[in-house]
C-alpha cells in the first residue's frame, strides 16, 4: 500500500466502527530503511554496510525485524510475552491516568497490541497499530478498541502532520537508531496538544548479563566484544524529548527483576521475545568454554541462595505534550508577589499569639 493509501487510515469520517475493527496488516512503501547502513564509526565498531548520511547507525533494523517475525510465529510464544504484558499494562495505566478521551491514538512498535488489551474504546475510540513485523501484527490479541493494522518502521512514519491525538509505544523504542528524529516524528504526528506515552529499556537494563558476558570473554579469549545492545540512560531522555519540543515533561523509571534457573534460560527468553542483539557489531555466536564461565560467573556474582539468578529490566517511562495555547505556561521571570523570605514569617506564630 502507498503512503497515500495509509492516510485513508486516519480520515474515518464516513466510517462506522465496524470500518476499523481488526484488518489484515498492510505494507507501507516507506517502511525499511532502503540502501545499506553503517555503524558507528572507529576501531572496532564491526562497522556494516556503508551509508553516506553520517547519522548513527548502531542497529541493524532488517535482523530486528526478522528476529520479530520468528519469535511472533513460535509455537509456544505466548510463554515469552510475560515482560511485554507487563510492560505494556504499565503504560496504559497512565493513559488512564489522564483524564480525557482519545478519538484516535497510535501505537509504535505494538506487535502484538500489548497496550490496546489494557484499554477501552470509551479511553480510545480508534487506534493504528504500526510495527515492522508482519507476523506479530497478524498475532494481535483481541481488542474491544477498533483497530487498523499497518507494517511501517518506527524510524519512518507513514502519517501525515496533525493526525493523533494520543501516542503510546512499549518497549521498542530502545532498538532505534536515530531517537531524536524519531521522538521528532512522533511530535509532527500529534496534534495540538496530543500527547506522547512511551516505554523504552533503559542503561542498567540486563546489566548482570552485560558484566558475566565481560568477564568470561576477557578471561577466555583475552578480549570481549558487546553481546548486549546499548541502551539510553535515563539522565538523557529528558532533553531529548525536550530537543524534540514536547512540553510538560514526566519521566520515571521502574526496574523489573525476572528470576531465571541460569543464564541459557535467560538467553532463550530473549530469543523468544525478539529482544536479541541486533547491533551492526555484534558477534554471532560464543564459544562454549566462554558460555560456561559466563554462567558460572553470573551465578557467583548474582546468583540467589535457591539456584536462580536475576535479571534486571530497567524500564524507562516518559510523557510528552505537544504544545497548545491552552496548556499551563511558567509565570514570567520578576513576577512573583511573595518573596521566599517571606515564607519563614508566614509560617512563624505571631509573637502576639505567643504572648
Amino acid at each position: 500500500m502507498s503512503c497515500r493509501g495509509i492516510q485513508k487510515l486516519l480520515q474515518g469520517a464516513g466510517s462506522g466502527p465496524a470500518a476499523w475493527s481488526r484488518t489484515p496488516a498492510v505494507s507501507c512503501c516507506c517502511r525499511l530503511r532502503s540502501g545499506p547502513c553503517r555503524a558507528l564509526s572507529g576501531p572496532g565498531s564491526g562497522a556494516g554496510p556503508g551509508s553516506g548520511s553520517g547519522s548513527m547507525n548502531v542497529f541493524n533494523r532488517e535482523m530486528k525485524r526478522r528476529q520479530k517475525n520468528w519469535a511472533a510465529v513460535l509455537q509456544d510464544g505466548h510463554q515469552y510475552d510475560y515482560l511485554r504484558e507487563e510492560v505494556g499494562s504499565r503504560v496504559a495505566d497512565r493513559v488512564y491516568d489522564i483524564a480525557r478521551s482519545f478519538p484516535l491514538a497510535l501505537d509504535m512498535g505494538g506487535g502484538k497490541s500489548y497496550i490496546a488489551e489494557h484499554l477501552s474504546k470509551e479511553v480510545v475510540q480508534r487506534l493504528v497499530l504500526t510495527d515492522v513485523s508482519q507476523q506479530a501484527l497478524k498475532l494481535g490479541r483481541r481488542s474491544e478498541i477498533p483497530t487498523r493494522s499497518v507494517v511501517a518502521d518506527e524510524e519512518f512514519l507513514p502519517f501525515r502532520e496533525n493526525s493523533f491525538h494520543l501516542v503510546v509505544s512499549s518497549f521498542s523504542l530502545h532498538w532505534i537508531n536515530d531517537l531524536p528524529r524519531v521522538l521528532s516524528e512522533i511530535h509532527r504526528v500529534l496534534k495540538p496538544d496530543g500527547v506522547f506515552i512511551g516505554a523504552m529499556a533503559g542503561g542498567d537494563t540486563l546489566y548482570e548479563l552485560r558484566c558475566s558476558l565481560q568477564l568470561a570473554q576477557s578471561e577466555r579469549e583475552g578480549g570481549f566484544s558487546p553481546h548486549v545492545s546499548p541502551y539510553t540512560a535515563v539522565t538523557d531522555l529528558g532533553n531529548l524529548l525536550g530537543r524534540a519540543r514536547f512540553n510538560m515533561l514526566t519521566v520515571d523509571v521502574d526496574d523489573v527483576q525476572v528470576h531465571y534457573p541460569g543464564i541459557m534460560e535467560l538467553m532463550t527468553d530473549l530469543q523468544g521475545m525478539g529482544e536479541s542483539n541486533c547491533a551492526w557489531n555484534r558477534r554471532s555466536m560464543l564459544h562454549r568454554d566462554t558460555m560456561l564461565a559466563a554462567a558460572a560467573v553470573y551465578k557467583e556474582m548474582y546468583g540467589n541462595p535457591d539456584g536462580s539468578v536475576p535479571a534486571t529490566f530497567q524500564i524507562l517511562y516518559m510523557i510528552g505534550w505537544k504544545p497548545h495555547e491552552s496548556q499551563a505556561k511558567p509565570a514570567c521571570r520578576g513576577s512573583a508577589t511573595v518573596s521566599f523570605r517571606d515564607l519563614a514569617k508566614v509560617s512563624r506564630p505571631d509573637s502576639a499569639d505567643q504572648s
